[in-house]
């Protein structure tokens, strides 16, 4: 029979033990209990979380998928009719339509498939995430790099790094520290329409094809090299940048002037 810690280790699961860092999540995921109407929490475990979470939310449905813990969850929350413990994988759950929000110390090695819930959510306001701190760098751009997902998801979705959490915050401790990562659906998006959208996702992904070794040699496989050379001018960025390196508003602009 497997022993604690190692089940933990099985399931990703590295509890958070520093009520500062919970209230601060909390805080940031629930500012007050108008908005967001409802909250999903990702793996509650032992309801560190949760807690602060409910008092701050109006609706609360805490997703845990180790059966060992959902006995006592539900016995702490049993007299806040507002929570509701549920039993199962996060990511099987159908999004909800209204307007919500996700919080969650999440297990690093299902980060990916956690953000892409979350980004493929028509009705998600926002999304809290303790994630491992690497992770949340890289899609921030904290790194003074940016990477495919952050760039092609930026017309709709802000992506940032708003705190750090030392590893010793969690039981147990993971090998790295961690971050605090923000994902917040736009209230009006940077460009609209499926004309729009489709060629932003053509040219972000033809610059990140890596063919030529730079942004400008990637782009001039699509499009006349004058029109590339003035597009650069314009975004104001050197044609010799390789493509991590040109954050998402000069992508923005480039958009703009090759689409023009």
């Amino acid at each position: 029979m497997a022993r604690p810690t190692q089940r933990a280790r099985t399931l990703s699961q590295n509890f958070l033990a520093d009520r500062a860092t919970a209230h601060h999540v909390a805080r940031l995921a629930a500012p007050d209990r108008a908005s967001p109407p409802l909250v999903l929490e990702v793996g509650a475990g032992k309801g560190a979380l949760t807690e602060p979470l409910a008092r701050r939310s109006r609706e609360l449905h805490a997703y845990e998928i180790d059966p060992r813990l959902v006995p006592g969850l539900r016995a702490r929350f049993a007299h806040s009719p507002h929570v509701r413990v549920v039993l199962g994988d996060f990511l099987a759950a159908r999004p909800p339509r209204t307007p919500f929000s996700v919080a969650g110390n999440v297990p690093f090695s299902r980060t990916a498939d956690i953000v892409d819930w979350c980004l493929s959510a028509p009705a998600l306001t926002d999304a809290t995430l303790i994630t491992q701190l690497e992770y949340a760098r890289k899609r921030t751009g904290d790194y003074g790099r940016w990477t495919l997902l952050t760039v092609l998801t930026w017309p709709h979705h802000a992506w940032r790094l708003v705190g750090r959490v030392d590893r010793l915050r969690f039981r147990p401790a993971p090998r790295v520290d961690a971050g605090i990562l923000r994902i917040e659906r736009r209230p009006a998006p940077l460009l609209t329409g499926p004309v729009a959208r489709r060629s932003w996702a053509d040219l972000v992904e033809l610059g990140f094809s890596g063919v030529g070794g730079s942004l400008h040699a990637s782009l001039r496989r699509a499009h006349p090299r004058r029109r590339v050379d003035a597009a650069f001018r314009a975004a104001r960025l050197d044609p010799a940048l390789l493509v991590g390196e040109v954050a998402p508003d000069r992508w923005l602009r480039l958009h703009e002037e090759l689409t023009a």
